[in-house]
């Protein structure tokens, strides 16, 4: 039966006006009508709906809450990684930062957007035709969570974009988090019930998002501030603050505490303002973020590692607070490093309650000389870590004794070394150590080792503790009958871990290298390693100076890879991993001509060359032993300069460095 037209077209009137109401309210915070008005409208496009049902549209107000629980959170693929940021905790690091991007981009100075750095949760939204379709946690950067149906109870967040043509596919980062009049309110009803109160807004915002249920999640007021674009389509827009600029005309809630700055002295100004003006915001920030503000600018200078070379996270103080140690722990890591810990007298300090802060290492806590007894100034470091700042030696008690570090591991009675240059003393078992040997696990199924999807925390732990594992070698004799033994895992778990273990035996020598765990070794090594070797019997048997050949590695970090693969057992494992059916193609091993006029010598690189972009030009330096640097000194051997060279090219010249063109580095690339 048709519905009759004034219907179709009150209905779109009303969704229409509730949205405009939900931007007013949440994008401007600017609301024209009141609650009871706004309440009103919806219950009048409810009931359309309910007697209308093709009315129903996805974009619609009414349809924010679903009403089925879920089993549990899909996982979703970012198309683009959500990076974390780089920290700085004081203005010395900011200068240099700066220092480092001005060099970068041969800029005397730089324009940068600042914006507080929220204390929340980091959220992807992803929008098809200007329809929200996806919304996911940020989890490891790669991949996170699929929580679609509890942001889309978020009334700051745009079901439908406010454009006329909007682009065909945008992805949105942001944060979500609870207000603190919200948060006050949420505490205040949990009071009346009688249930147990939330520690700060970023808790009772984690705990709301990640709800099966989202009827729950939507009685938790949330809000979700946008701060920038993953995977877009090219809008012509030059500057990051004219993307957020853009997202707030998209209908979402961009802070009005954002800025564009010039220089240190910009951002220095900046991080004073916010600061002033922190306990009076709405919401709870632990620092700011500067990012370039240029795109074309970030885009030059891309990213190091996990995190953009183009932005920093400027974090505030950390808070502090005073406890008495009960006792001292010494913890043992993945890597075999023991850590002694502080077990404290629970204090909250830097919106957490604190029960354990680290010491770091023997030579620190005999330095600041932390004793069972003491009362200690405890701080959260960057606001996540604890540690213990300092004893006050005012209060310390009679008859306290030194910490002594033990001589044999906690966990495995193995002997426990330091070696003259380094402050941390290990355990030397190895993957024999049940402390080292569950988090080598963890380690080498992780996402960017060998990727075995399924293999979390409390199934390593139950596979280690039963003896079932000891080495990864064993995790490909896992059958499906044994592992549906386990607690907590039915056949189809089993059956798909399996199937996921047989999967990870197809992988590439980088991935295989760095799932080792060797220490000092990331990914960006683990790469290096395996583009120069080859495969896995030339790397072990390379010595402390034929690994240093390798781009980046040093004396430490070649140390550590040859004492590794000096260990017998660690040889036996992999060896047994390759009779598992663990695979990877080789590489050609590539050599390094020692005679050649590149090798060991360093090269800075500034302006556009004519053909070679910065990149290719670095890595043809690279493969003939060369080092690329990104700012001149004393010890430079050549500067590459192309067209619109800046200050690099002033500093070569005033140095007596000498300066080359294109041509006349390949030239002494050929020779």
């Amino acid at each position: 039966m048709a519905i009759a037209p004034h219907i179709v077209k009150r209905a779109k009137e009303l969704r229409a006006e509730l949205d405009q109401h939900n931007y007013n309210y949440y994008a401007l915070d600017q609301p024209v009508i009141a609650d009871a008005e706004y309440d009103r409208l919806f219950r009048e496009l409810q009931e359309l709906e309910e007697q209308n049902p093709q009315l129903v549209t996805a974009d619609s107000p009414t349809q924010r809450v679903g009403t089925q629980p879920l089993a549990e959170f899909a996982q979703v693929t970012h198309r683009t990684p959500m990076l974390s940021l780089n920290n700085a905790f004081a203005d010395d690091e900011i200068a240099a930062f700066d220092k480092r991007v001005r060099e970068t981009l041969d800029a005397a100075e730089i324009e940068y957007a600042a914006e507080p750095k929220f204390d929340g949760l980091a959220i992807s939204l992803t929008y098809a035709d200007g329809l929200l379709v996806t919304g996911a946690t940020r989890g490891d950067g790669y991949t996170g969570e699929d929580v679609t149906v509890n942001l889309r109870t978020l009334r700051s967040i745009p079901l439908k974009l406010r454009a006329p043509r909007p682009p065909v596919m945008l992805e949105v980062r942001g944060e979500v988090l609870m207000l603190r009049a919200d948060f006050e309110s949420l505490n205040a009803r949990q009071r009346e019930l009688g249930e147990k109160e939330f520690v700060n807004p970023r808790n009772a915002a984690a705990g709301a998002l990640r709800q099966l249920d989202p009827r729950i999640t939507a009685t938790r007021r949330l809000a979700f501030y946008a701060y920038g674009t993953g995977a877009a389509a090219d809008d012509g827009l030059r500057k990051h603050s004219q993307t957020l600029d853009r997202l707030a005309e998209l209908g979402f809630l961009v802070t009005a505490e954002r800025a564009v700055v010039k220089g240190v002295d910009g951002l220095l100004g900046y991080y004073r303002a916010i600061g002033a003006k922190r306990v009076s915001l709405p919401f709870d920030i632990d620092g700011v973020v500067y990012k370039v503000n240029e795109l074309s600018a970030q885009n030059t200078l891309g990213f190091v590692s996990r995190a953009p070379r183009f932005a920093i996270a400027h974090k505030f103080p950390a808070e502090e607070a005073t406890s008495i140690v009960d006792g001292i722990d010494v913890q043992v890591g993945r890597t075999g490093a023991l850590t002694p810990v502080a077990r404290l007298q629970p204090v909250f300090v830097g919106g957490v309650t604190v029960t354990n802060a680290t010491l770091h290492n023997e030579d620190e806590v005999q330095r600041k000389d932390v004793r069972v007894g003491d009362t200690v100034v405890v701080r959260r470091a960057g606001d996540v870590i604890p540690e213990v700042v300092r004893v006050v030696i005012d209060k310390r008690p009679l008859h306290t004794h030194a910490f002594v570090m033990p001589v044999r591991c906690p966990v495995c009675g193995s002997e426990v070394r330091k070696s003259e240059d380094e402050a941390i003393a290990r355990c030397s078992a190895g993957l024999f150590c049940p402390a080292q040997r569950k988090q080598a696990l963890l380690h080498f199924a992780s996402r960017r080792a060998l990727d075995i999807e399924g293999l979390g925390d409390k199934l390593v732990e139950q596979l280690v503790d039963a003896g079932i594992v000891r080495t990864p070698a064993d995790l490909y004799r896992l059958g499906i009958a044994k592992l549906a033994e386990l607690e907590r895992m039915a056949e189809k778990s089993a059956t798909n871990l399996v199937a996921a273990i047989e999967k990870s035996k197809q992988t590439t020598l980088a991935r295989f290298i760095y799932a080792l765990g060797i220490r000092n070794v990331g990914e960006s090594t683990a790469r290096d390693l395996a583009r120069y070797f080859g495969n896995v019997d030339r790397l072990a048997a390379a010595d402390v100076e034929s690994l240093q050949q390798v781009s980046d590695v040093g004396p430490v970090v070649a140390q550590s890879i040859a004492a590794f693969f000096a260990e017998p057992h660690n040889r036996e494992v992999i060896e047994q991993l390759q009779a598992a059916g663990v695979t990877f193609a080789e590489t050609a091993q590539r050599t390094v001509d020692t005679a050649s006029p590149v090798y060991n010598k360093t090269f800075v690189l500034t302006g556009a060359l004519p053909n070679l972009t910065r990149d290719d030009a670095a890595q043809k330096i690279r493969d003939r032993g060369g080092k690329v640097s990104g700012s001149v000194s004393k010890k430079t051997d050549y500067v590459v300069a192309g067209a619109d060279a800046g200050s690099k090219f002033d500093k070569a010249r005033e140095l007596g460095v000498a300066i080359l063109d294109e041509a006349e580095l390949l030239k002494l690339l050929d020779e």
